[in-house]
């Protein structure tokens, strides 16, 4: 029998600096949830299929079940919680609630975190570019079309001088 060895990981998270003990076979999603408590980010399929995992990642939107430990190492991870705060939120999380863009709720951190990447490399994207930014998640509850007008209307309000 193999027994996990623990590693210390470092890395930023959510703009700080984060230091962890983790077993070498966690995932960032495993970390994120049962580690360090933020529980925004969601298990779907376990397979990097559905998107609800998502993180960012540098900049880029990663599907967090699928990300060892070491891919982390010295980067930048963004959550959700990272994303904006009630008091102070993010223009897609205003322009989400404004367009009723979720209904369970269940794939919408993901689908934010998607639409953030997109729009730190696309200020202004293109409604093609949105459509398949946010084109890897599953959402069963039918939102896609306020989603798609939520991430344009967050766009328009983050490219305003």
């Amino acid at each position: 029998m193999t027994q996990a060895v623990a590693q210390a990981v470092r890395f930023q998270l959510n703009g700080r600096s984060v230091s962890v003990q983790a077993e070498s076979g966690q995932s960032l999603l495993d970390l994120l949830r049962s580690t360090l408590q933020l529980k925004a980010t969601r298990m779907g399929c376990g397979q990097g299929q559905c998107g609800a995992c998502r993180v960012m990642l540098d900049g880029h939107a990663v599907s967090s079940c699928e990300t060892p430990l070491w891919a982390v190492e010295g980067k930048a991870v963004i959550t959700v919680e990272g994303l904006g705060s009630r008091s102070a939120p993010h223009a897609l999380q205003t322009a989400f609630i404004e367009e009723q863009a979720m209904q369970c709720g269940f794939c919408t951190s993901g689908i934010l975190m998607s639409a953030a990447a997109l729009l730190q490399r696309q200020p202004r994207p293109s409604r093609q570019e949105i459509v398949q930014a946010i084109d890897g998640h599953l959402c069963r509850c039918g939102a896609h079309n306020r989603v798609v007008r939520a991430i344009e209307k967050a766009a328009v309000r983050l490219a305003a001088p």
